[in-house]
């Protein structure tokens, strides 16, 4: 089953589901969709589900409890390697990542980039309906990681990103430091340290409109103490060399 698979962790995201799946399957015929349901108690799963039975190229994962992102994105890449894909996409439920945008992810994965990742903050990239301080934390977070990781990505936390199966395999997801939101800073750190091609296209990230954010004080907090920890420990040479990837 070659080609391309969009991973989507859900967790309560009744409202939007349907409509993001219908936008991705006219965006592109040809990619498949994953849906990582963590048991939502207001019934996505069952949602997930009915799509899942009128369209082939959905599937879904049931899990039994909310055990974080990161978890559930790794849980989604294991099945897509088992079941052959060559890209694998990371794309959030609630609508904020545009569909219609995934064609230049694509080309930059065919162009051979190991990792594609859909950047706010370059030039052609922005934010829709987001307050200032919503722009703050986020912009000051990212260059923040930045600093301390000695990163060149200009949007390490972005959640719109896409690996090649190949670059997924030479990874040992088995031992990241995080399973929240910070895992996406972590997993994208780990590829660019490797050697791997990573490369950044504008996107525009539009706040949800339904539902509610999972993003709070305390999910922050996290991300920051864990980047800190990285960092110091990368420059006191604790932590060890990655294995390099073999770059197409």
């Amino acid at each position: 089953m070659p080609g391309a698979v969009i991973v989507i962790p859900t967790y309560n995201e009744k409202e939007t589901l349907a409509a993001i799946i219908d936008r991705i399957l006219v965006s592109d015929s040809g990619v498949h969709i994953l849906v990582v349901d963590d048991n939502s108690p207001d019934g996505t799963g069952r949602i997930a589900d009915g799509i899942a039975s009128a369209d082939s190229r959905v599937q879904v994962m049931h899990r039994t409890e909310k055990n974080g992102l990161g978890t559930a994105y790794v849980a989604g890449f294991g099945w897509a390697l088992d079941n052959g894909y060559d890209y694998i996409i990371e794309m959030d439920a609630d609508g904020s990542h545009q569909p219609e945008e995934l064609g230049r992810l694509l080309k930059l994965l065919d162009g051979g980039a190991n990792l594609g990742i859909g950047a706010r903050w370059i030039p052609g990239g922005k934010t829709e309906n987001w307050p200032w301080y919503r722009k703050l934390i986020s912009r000051s977070g990212t260059t923040y990681a930045r600093i301390m990781l000695n990163s060149k990505l200009h949007d390490i936390t972005s959640g719109y990103r896409g690996f090649s199966a190949d670059t997924l395999r030479a990874l040992d997801l088995s031992k990241l430091d995080s399973a929240g939101y910070c895992f996406q800073i972590e997993l994208a750190w780990l590829v660019e340290r490797s050697g791997g091609v990573v490369r950044e296209f504008p996107i525009t990230f539009v706040e949800r409109l339904e539902g509610h954010s999972k993003m709070t004080t305390g999910i922050v907090v996290e991300a920051l103490s864990k980047v800190t920890t990285w960092g110091i420990a990368a420059r006191l040479g604790r932590i060890p060399k990655s294995q390099p990837l073999a770059v197409k």
